[in-house]
């Protein structure tokens, strides 16, 4: 080629040396010219850029309550950092009163009919629901206590009780010398409530909840009973309502499966009218509010897990029996509700009128989380437990007759639940009666476990002033104790324990998918 470029240029080797220099100078310039972008790029000067520590912050008009969401409207919340472990404290609390909260709490209440996956209105009470487990982190947690009437008194009692109950857990994940599912069942939902998982995050108290998770799961057979049942069934209820509560925190398979099972059992043990009996016999016509009550819910957490649970027909349809088990709930609660309107509150059994009312609590409370806390029955019942008191030392001092109150403890973990879901002045009214009689009753045992730091802490745990509820008058039951300080745990809890599981305040399209991301607040 070169040769030729030396060639007159009207020769032919000119021509075709030419020619040959034109076909190399493309992969020439195919090195080159990159080359050179390098090297130009290089040449600039380089600036890192600090990610900003701060985050841009929208400030929306906040809508008046009595005005529907015509769409998502999102308010982000300060966390408040809240760490109840490390306090301690020795004051007299015979004066105490809670937070006086009535200015941020209404009295009106609204709950219509669930739709498909729990949509229903705003209401105006503390119950407000954000997320699936959002509201049982710690710095939650501490936004929902100081919002609705806790303090740091009341979760270091619930931290003392924490620590007893797993001081108190078998080797294989269960509690209770009696009763292993019904108790280990309470004590999971105890853990839950408080937000702690199987999770790494969970130090403390993870380990305590994965054995006993596991317990329950591998316990129920393959026909959906339980191995370990009481005499009337109520660890049916119980154990499948913490698995269906820890699949809703865990989102294991296998927990999934198993608390499938267990609630399938429920659903075809409930009466045509809607009200379940002891042994879940569906052919019974004995409405039992306290059996009832458990069983509401078991079907609740399941609903809310959206656990599926359906029949296939000979046709090939199906029937969704959690959702229609779900709302014949509502039927065989009204069922109890004294007068058909709940004017005297609600009784043990559906026929017998007026009789023991001590459980007006469970009739309410139930109605509340399955969409009706706006209903006659509810209404009337709650100017029923207007005359209710939270008093260890005068416990039989309720409004029903005298016997009807042998378990003062069973009935306040109802009460208090119906009362915050209840909101207004009710519940300020009861936040400052419960609150203090709890704190100040717990049996304390000074430096009995040590922490994941190794440093000694503090357990504590209730027993009833009723010797009848905490079996004090007839021996040592320490399934009672443990029972007692878990109804009592969870009353301290209430402040955050249902904003997870219960998404009431919200208007959803009936055609939302159940994984959609739905920010709710006001």
């Amino acid at each position: 080629m070169v040769n030729g470029l030396v060639q007159p240029k009207d020769s032919g080797e000119y021509k075709f040396a030419r020619l040959q220099l034109q076909r190399l100078s493309s992969p020439v310039l195919a090195i080159f010219i990159p080359l050179l972008c390098i090297c130009f790029l290089l040449s600039l000067k380089t600036e890192v850029i600090e990610k900003s520590k701060f985050q841009a912050v929208e400030i929306s008009e906040i809508l008046p309550l009595d005005q529907k969401f015509e769409e998502k409207i999102e308010i982000k919340e300060p966390i408040y950092e809240f760490v109840p472990v490390d306090i301690a404290f020795d004051s007299d609390l015979s004066d105490f009163t809670a937070p006086d909260i009535s200015t941020t709490v209404t009295e009106i209440t609204y709950s219509p009919k669930p739709n498909k996956y729990n949509a229903v209105d705003p209401i105006r009470s503390p119950v407000e629901f954000s997320g699936i487990t959002g509201s049982r982190s710690s710095g939650e947690r501490g936004n929902a206590l100081a919002r609705y009437g806790g303090t740091s008194r009341g979760e270091a009692s619930v931290m003392r009780a924490l620590r007893w109950l797993k001081m108190k857990q078998k080797a294989d994940g269960s509690w209770g010398d009696k009763h292993p599912t019904a108790m280990t069942g309470l004590a999971i939902l105890t853990y839950l409530a408080h937000g702690e998982t199987p999770s790494p995050e969970c130090e403390e108290f993870g380990k305590t909840v994965q054995m006993g998770i596991k317990f329950l799961t591998d316990n129920v057979k393959d026909n959906g009973r339980f191995q370990q049942l009481d005499g009337n069934m109520y660890a049916q209820l119980i154990g499948a309502y913490a698995l269906s509560e820890a699949y809703t925190m865990t989102r294991v398979p296998a927990v999934k499966a198993a608390a499938e099972r267990a609630i399938r059992v429920i659903i075809e043990g409930q009466q045509q009218g809607g009200g379940f009996d002891y042994k879940l016999v569906a052919s019974s016509t004995r409405n039992d509010l306290s059996f009832s009550g458990w069983a509401t819910q078991a079907i609740k957490a399941a609903y809310l897990a959206g656990l599926d649970i359906k029949k296939t027909l000979p046709d090939g349809s199906t029937i969704d029996l959690l959702d229609k088990a779900y709302h014949k709930c509502i039927e065989g609660m009204r069922a109890n509700a004294i007068g058909g309107t709940g004017e005297g509150g609600f009784s043990y059994v559906a026929d017998k009128g007026n009789s023991h009312r001590g459980l007006t609590g469970v009739g309410v409370f139930c109605l509340q989380i399955l969409g009706e806390g706006n209903s006659i029955e509810v209404k009337n019942a709650l100017n029923f437990l207007d005359g209710c008191t939270f008093s260890f030392d005068t416990w039989d001092n309720q409004p029903y007759p005298k016997g009807d109150n042998p378990s003062p403890i069973y009935y306040w973990y109802y009460i208090t639940h119906a009362k915050f879901f209840a909101g207004g002045n009710r519940w300020v009214a009861w936040n400052k009666m419960f609150f203090p009689e709890l704190v100040s009753h717990q049996n304390i045992i000074p430096k009995a476990i040590a922490d994941p730091k190794g440093i000694m802490r503090d357990v504590g745990y209730w027993q009833s002033p009723s010797e009848q509820e905490s079996f004090r008058g007839v021996g040592k039951a320490e399934w009672k104790d443990i029972m007692d300080t878990c109804l009592c745990t969870l009353q301290l809890m209430v402040y955050y324990r249902y904003l997870p599981t219960f998404r009431l305040p919200t208007i959803i399209s009936k055609d939302i998918e159940e994984d959609d991301e739905i920010t709710i607040s006001y």
